[in-house]
């Protein structure tokens, strides 16, 4: 409790710049605490939809009827559903206009299907960039105010006849906090980072392999 106590009277006693400091890297990491929660929130939901739809579509149903299912609630579609109804809007919508050319309807599915790719990784990707730069710059805004800290202490110091460990030490903490935290926001972002990253490149390769399979199902469907 006593050194709960300390801490808040360092940080009490800190000079303006510091305070200023240490509060921007308590907002940043609470956003960043934010963003994390959601990107898991979202990337553990776009797995569990891929597997739901991946299951539905191999289940060897009928795909108009598959595509008249997801129809019904077009806009809340998101992942491998909203890929694969945006390329069988496009193909069907195609060969009523020019039923006999098989690669043009199939060239035609492929580039709606990297539309809705394209829009899917983005909203993936939504607040990695922003975990990514509080992971980056967290530890130099923290080094920062240790900086301006330590040169104020040591200011403080040359109005003193006498220096001592006593008359150091607390000036050296407080400015030594605001490495602490900054350390403490970086980490959790830059963890979050490299794993969610490494999430929304599996689901990408995951989605362009069903764009393949799908685009090669839809030949062999012209064929016939």
């Amino acid at each position: 409790m006593g050194s709960e106590l300390s801490l808040i009277d360092l940080v009490a006693q800190a000079g303006l710049v510091v305070k200023l400091v240490l509060l921007l890297l308590v907002l940043a990491s609470v956003l960043s605490w934010a963003a994390i929660f959601d990107r898991a929130r979202v990337l553990r939901q776009a797995r569990s939809t891929a597997d739901a739809f991946e299951q539905k579509f191999w289940s060897g149903g009928d795909l108009s009827a598959l595509y008249r299912d997801l129809s019904q609630d077009e806009r809340r579609l998101t992942g491998l559903p909203m890929i694969f109804r945006n390329g069988f809007k496009e193909y069907v919508r195609l060969r009523k206009v020019t039923p006999n050319d098989l690669q043009g309807l199939i060239q035609g599915a492929e580039r709606s299907m990297r539309v809705a790719l394209s829009r899917e990784v983005d909203r993936l990707e939504a607040n990695l960039p922003f975990l990514a730069t509080v992971g980056s710059t967290s530890p130099y805004i923290g080094l920062f105010g240790t900086v301006w800290g330590t040169m104020h202490a040591f200011q403080a110091l040359g109005n003193m006849q006498q220096a001592t460990l006593a008359l150091v030490g607390p000036g050296m903490s407080e400015a030594l906090i605001t490495t602490a935290v900054g350390l403490l926001a970086a980490i959790p972002a830059v963890v979050a980072y490299n794993r969610y990253a490494s999430q929304v490149e599996r689901l990408h390769s995951r989605y362009e392999e069903f764009m393949e399979e799908f685009s090669i199902l839809l030949q062999r469907q012209g064929r016939g």
